[in-house]
């Protein structure tokens, strides 16, 4: 089966760094396309990252993109999601997955399974 195990969150100053690690197992890692969702209180989980399987082609959402960097260890079936620059607003629990999708139209979920997630707290 699937699993998803994501590490690395915590407590962070607005202006710091986390780095969050996701290890993956259950499925053929390099054949998919990974991605980091978060989901902020009371808001719908949404996609931040993501990285094709081709290439390593990386996508972020704008909210993102300068700060966060989304990476990929093929040999280790892990994810990495560096976080820069932290705002309040990316507080959330930080959830990773296999995606569909592409830059266009934007990434999904290619299964319906879920990792417990991580917590990152910003505080203002």
């Amino acid at each position: 089966q699937v699993q998803l195990v994501e590490s690395g969150g915590g407590l962070v100053e607005p202006g710091g760094s986390l780095r969050l690690s996701c290890a993956a197992s259950g499925f053929t890692f390099t054949a998919h396309a990974m991605g980091w969702f978060r989901r902020a209180a009371g808001k719908e989980r949404e996609c931040v990252a993501a990285i094709t399987t081709l290439s390593g082609v990386t996508d972020y959402a704008p909210s993102v993109k300068g700060r966060f960097t989304i990476s990929r260890d093929n040999a280790r079936s892990t994810l990495t999601l560096q976080m820069n620059r932290l705002e309040p607003e990316d507080t959330a629990v930080y959830f990773c997955a296999p995606v569909r999708g592409n830059i266009i139209r934007g990434w999904s979920p290619r299964f319906d399974s879920w990792g417990q997630g991580t917590q990152v707290f910003v505080s203002s």
